[in-house]
């Protein structure tokens, strides 16, 4: 089994790269945010998770282990297969992730190419328990995904709070869950439901609000 590739990269297509690793050449299936991280010519490591199967060996891989990660536990998921997983991590990062899930945002997940209400629905339902546990598994967690990945696991009343009241104010869910998580981990656990949406609101705030123009 492969767990990892260390090369150039020989090639870019939709979906796949091309790693040359002392003259062989591997086809990789990445996410487009991997893509977007890797260029012709230039050195790369990948890790990569194999799936094996009686017609093929196919290679996953992803630009660090939280995406990896993350993949692992979105193909759990009924209807998720390696293609969806990968759509999934092209348009949501692990800490978005993390806050739609939290969050119960379904519809972040929409934006991912084969993902209707219903599967994302299931997702969000699957993973709720699941979720937080990747995230704390990662050793560069910060204070606001630290507070997310509580709220995961069932959000404190304070951070919930604050959340609910941005999302009434037209804020999505998971942007919401987001700026108070990040409020939390900047103001501590002591801070109240009313801390928090002000320093939401202005995590939120348009550039020139924030600065008081």
């Amino acid at each position: 089994m492969i767990a990892r590739l260390k090369g150039i990269v020989d090639g870019l297509d939709e979906g796949a790269a091309v790693i040359d690793v002392g003259g062989v050449g591997y086809v990789v299936f990445c996410s487009g945010r991997t893509l977007a991280r890797l260029a012709v010519g230039e050195a790369a490591v990948l890790e990569v998770e194999t799936h094996v199967r009686e017609d093929h060996i196919h290679l996953y891989g992803f630009i660090d282990a939280g995406e990896r990660d993350w993949f692992r536990l979105l193909t759990t998921v009924q209807g998720v297969g390696a293609k969806v997983g990968l759509g999934i991590l092209g348009v949501l990062s692990p800490d978005e992730l993390l806050q739609a899930i939290a969050a119960a945002d379904k519809g972040a997940f929409t934006r991912a190419p084969g993902v209707g209400p219903k599967l994302g629905t299931r997702i969000v339902s699957e993973l709720k328990d699941k979720a937080g546990a990747v995230a704390l598994g990662d050793a560069a967690l910060q204070p606001a995904a630290r507070a997310a990945a509580a709220a995961a696991d069932g959000p404190p009343s304070a951070l919930s709070d604050a959340a609910s009241a941005l999302v009434n104010l037209g804020y999505g869910p998971s942007e919401a869950l987001g700026a108070v998580s990040r409020a939390a981990g900047e103001l501590g656990d002591k801070a109240g439901v009313e801390e928090l949406i002000r320093s939401g609101l202005q995590e939120l705030a348009p550039g020139d609000a924030r600065g008081g123009a």
